[in-house]
């Protein structure tokens, strides 16, 4: 059984940083390769792709409201992963719920596309 177990989350004031990591454990092989990623939903907003790696590549893709300030990067042994989510200079609209969730193969848009997610973890930035 394919398990994420998400931490970092937390409250920090505008500007500051956190470091959100995602331990994936007993996820199959897949000759597609896979993508991980994080996403987030805010209060009354739809889930949003935030940051995506692609395992075949190294391939990164943010959204355009981090570019430039949060950074993806991807950890694996055997069949587990660590997934982190970097935040840096972080604004009160990247309060959310952040979860980390993959698929075997490319990343693609959608959410319907990821197969596996986590429970979240909260992140709050206060002004």
């Amino acid at each position: 059984q394919v398990q994420f177990v998400e931490s970092g989350g937390g409250s920090v004031q505008a500007g500051g940083s956190l470091r959100l990591t995602c331990v994936v454990s007993n996820y199959p092989y897949s000759s597609m390769g896979t993508c991980m990623g994080w996403f987030r939903q805010a209060p009354g907003k739809e889930r949003e792709a935030v940051a995506r790696i692609y395992s075949g590549t190294g391939n990164t893709y943010y959204a355009d409201s981090v570019e430039g300030r949060f950074t993806i990067s991807r950890d694996s042994a055997k069949n587990i992963y660590t997934l982190t989510l970097q935040m840096n200079s972080l604004k009160p609209e990247d309060s959310a719920m952040y979860y980390c969730a993959a698929r075997d193969g490319i990343c693609l848009d959608g959410l319907h596309r990821y197969t596996y997610w986590g429970q979240g973890t909260r992140v709050t930035v206060s002004s």
